[in-house]
């Protein structure tokens, strides 16, 4: 292991790394340990009682944090020309069909939404090689694939952010910035935990909340007793 920095030294002496903490002391001490000179990302790691390699045991959703994530996404609504009005209006960065559809064949990826309408998968789905391992493809469960497009680009703007668990049984989600009140924060991190309790799986035995750790980009996790969250 590297060496310590002074900053890191000054921060392992304001928790105890195996100690579990309430929610609201864990979002405190994440504030108050991150040193980086850059507004941090704050995130949340959700591990979860359950096989990802079953489709029964899959969990997956979407979710509109109260205070949004602290940052600003680009949505690219690919749609019939009758729609772009209503995206453009609803605040999409980007509108169009074809001539989008053929910057992405050619590796233009620099977004961080795609919504499109079921009439036009047959021309987005063979994207799926390009947008699919980005995390880009838009799909009907988190609400990227809809006739809707002004209220989904708007529920993307206003914080909608979707989740889903990895192979090793984990989801990894962003509840805001360093720079978000204690308050914020929190209620941030309690919509997305109780979204997740309540995509819990039939099929899924046992303790379904194994764990929860939150941490800022540079800074430790810090573990939440679940007692106080779940």
């Amino acid at each position: 292991m590297g060496k310590l920095t002074k900053s890191q030294k000054a921060a392992l002496e304001k928790y105890d790394k195996n100690t579990t903490y309430p929610v609201n002391e864990a979002v405190a001490i994440v504030k108050n340990i991150s040193t980086a000179k850059f507004d941090s990302s704050v995130d949340i790691d959700v591990r979860l009682g359950v096989d990802p390699r079953k489709a029964n045991q899959m969990v997956r959703g979407t979710v509109t944090l109260p205070h949004g994530t602290g940052k600003t996404k680009k949505v690219l609504v690919l749609c019939t020309p009758d729609k772009e009005e209503e995206a453009t209006a609803a605040g999409a960065d980007f509108v169009g069909l074809d001539d989008y559809i053929q910057k992405i064949k050619n590796g233009w990826t620099d977004i961080d939404v795609v919504i499109t309408m079921p009439s036009v998968m047959g021309k987005v789905g063979p994207l799926g090689r390009i947008l699919g391992p980005r995390g880009l493809m838009p799909n009907p469960k988190t609400g990227t694939v809809t006739m809707d497009v002004g209220k989904a680009v708007n529920d993307v703007k206003a914080g909608k952010i979707d989740f889903k668990v990895d192979k090793y049984g984990i989801i990894h989600s962003p509840v805001g910035k360093v720079s978000f009140s204690e308050e914020k924060l929190l209620e941030n991190t309690n919509e997305l935990v109780q979204t997740i309790i309540k995509l819990k799986p039939s099929a899924a035995k046992g303790t379904y909340v194994k764990s929860i750790y939150l941490s800022s980009t540079m800074s430790s996790g810090i573990k939440i007793d679940l007692k106080s969250i779940v």
